[in-house]
């Protein structure tokens, strides 16, 4: 058996402590010893936390949200208080009394009108009984007596009215497109109107020009108004500012009138025209002196021939709720924009016209509304003559 040589004094295993220096740092107190110069990989250094780009992307997101939020909030108009209605005045519940003189806001032209508010007033008789808030009292287009003037003149020169659009062509395409017809439609579309004077104080839509584009507002139009009128008696367009005319939008609620009420003026009175359930070849209409004559259907009055009086001279009125507009001439333009108003409509309404030295002429009016409770729908209005 051979012996082993002796060990030379080395180790000949791994040693039995930690590989690694001692676990806790000299007690010395004094600054750690510099690591060797040689092989070993200096450690990277330490980023401040803000050089963190996932980190500055996280506060950049919190800083925008956090600004957007105090914006929202701060808006006067948060929670939907200060939202209109599509442009429209449909649901704001004001309706703009307009006195026949009174040219009104945001006008498209000049006064085509020809002779004063001489036609005389006519209540309309029939249907009284109680209605919805929101419900007037409706007229067909052809009754006789609906509308007056003076035969042998007309109400409104149409003539002139073609030649204003002739020199503004902005405004007549906004004319244009209210009516749904083509811009060089408009001077055969005018002729084909008859211009007649209202006797009644009639709520339609009106329409005005503003900043380029058509605006619509609920209004009556009072007695003695110069209007033009279609085929089936309904007005088309207001001669005292030459805006177009299209009847009445139904509201939510009874809506509150706004604007110079006139001497007479009454809500449970008004009335919108209903189309006549034919074209009208004849209107049936009343002289300032009680005379009664008959106009054709787009005459100017040149062939205008006396007739005898109705039996029945006083228009009858039914309960009618207007009807939101479709796709039809009385549909609102989708640019239109109601004129602001800052009426107080939480008070209670009258019947009677709010005193001269309350109202304001429509449509920046501070005025109280009225809609007595009389009227059998709140959307009555009364016409201005123009």
């Amino acid at each position: 058996m051979s012996v082993d040589p002796p060990s030379s004094g080395r180790p000949t295993g791994p040693p039995s402590g930690p590989l690694s220096g001692p676990s806790q740092p000299p007690s010395g107190g004094g600054p750690p010893s510099e690591p060797p110069s040689g092989g070993g990989k200096e450690p990277e250094p330490r980023r401040p936390w803000w050089g963190s780009v996932p980190r500055v992307a996280i506060i950049a997101t919190a800083v925008v949200a956090a600004v957007v939020l105090a914006v929202v909030l701060s808006r006067p108009d948060n929670g939907g208080t200060g939202a209109t209605d599509g442009g429209t005045s449909t649901s704001s519940g004001e309706v703009f009394l307009q006195p026949a003189a009174d040219t009104g806001p945001d006008e498209f032209t000049e006064s085509t009108a020809q002779e004063d508010s001489s036609a005389s007033p006519v209540t309309p008789s029939g249907d009284t009984e109680s209605a919805p808030q929101n419900a007037v009292r409706g007229v067909n287009g052809d009754a006789p007596g609906l509308y007056g003037g003076t035969r042998n003149v007309a109400s409104c020169d149409v003539e002139k009215q073609i030649k204003y659009f002739e020199d503004a062509p902005d405004k007549e395409r906004a004319f244009a497109s209210v009516v749904r017809i083509q811009p060089s439609e408009v001077p055969a579309y005018l002729r084909s109107l008859t211009p007649v004077q209202l006797r009644m104080d009639t709520r339609v839509t009106n329409h005005g020009y503003k900043n380029g584009a058509p605006t619509s507002y609920q209004a009556v139009l009072q007695a003695g108004t110069a209007v033009l009128v279609d085929d089936r008696g309904v007005p088309r367009v207001r001669c005292a500012c030459g805006n177009p005319l299209s009847p009445p939008v139904a509201q939510q609620s009874a809506p509150k009138t706004t604007g110079n009420a006139w001497p007479g003026y009454k809500s449970s009175n008004v009335v919108m025209v209903t189309p006549a359930p034919q074209p009208v070849d004849e209107f049936v209409m009343c002289e300032p002196d009680g005379e009664w004559f008959k106009r054709e259907a787009g005459d100017t009055g040149n062939k205008d021939h006396k007739t005898k009086k109705p039996d029945k001279s006083s228009p009858s009125a039914s309960v009618t709720t207007p009807t939101a507009p479709s796709d039809s001439t009385s549909s609102q333009p989708p640019t239109s924009e109601p004129p602001t108003s800052d009426t107080d409509t939480s008070g209670p309404t009258t019947d009677e016209p709010p005193s001269s030295d309350t109202q304001q002429p429509p449509p920046d009016s501070d005025t109280g509304s009225d809609t007595g409770s009389d009227t059998g729908g709140g959307t009555t209005e009364q016409a201005p003559a123009s």
